[in-house]
């Protein structure tokens, strides 16, 4: 498996991402093209363009909404146990002075440099995308949706 890094720390889910969201979209460009191309059916057409297009809308905001929602919760559980790990205190105060952006962006980084980036985001107001980018050792994570 590659070395996981910024440039490629995004994930895809193969079947939802390159069969099923193309598939619709192909699907509403075909309704499309058929309503300027179908004149005595262009109103079924519309209403075919207008549910491939609801159903595609809802796929994506679907799986992104469930997904995404329990993966932040998870994430914030994971950066109060590190958190208490490494200053065994609870990190109720330090986690309300960070955006979620920062708290996921932590993830990425080893003990170390947790520490350093954190007192970075605390009192330098880093961004997520700052943080990553000044990870020198990127500590991979292969299990997030």
């Amino acid at each position: 498996m590659e070395s996981q890094n910024y440039k490629n720390h995004r994930k895809f889910y193969p079947p939802h991402h390159f069969i099923y969201l193309p598939l619709l979209m192909i699907l509403e460009i075909f309704g499309i093209y058929k309503i300027f191309n179908d004149e005595s059916h262009e109103l079924i057409w519309i209403l075919f363009s207008v549910v491939v297009f609801l159903i595609f809308y809802l796929a994506i905001m679907m799986r992104q909404h469930y997904a995404l929602g329990l993966q932040d919760r998870m994430v914030r559980l994971e950066f109060k146990q590190r958190y208490f790990e490494i200053f065994q205190l609870r990190s109720d105060e330090v986690e309300s002075k960070l955006t979620f952006d920062q708290i996921a962006a932590l993830r990425f980084t080893y003990d170390d440099e947790f520490k350093e980036l954190l007192y970075k985001a605390l009192h330098e107001n880093i961004s997520g995308d700052e943080i990553k980018r000044s990870i020198k050792k990127w500590k991979a994570d292969h299990r997030r949706i």
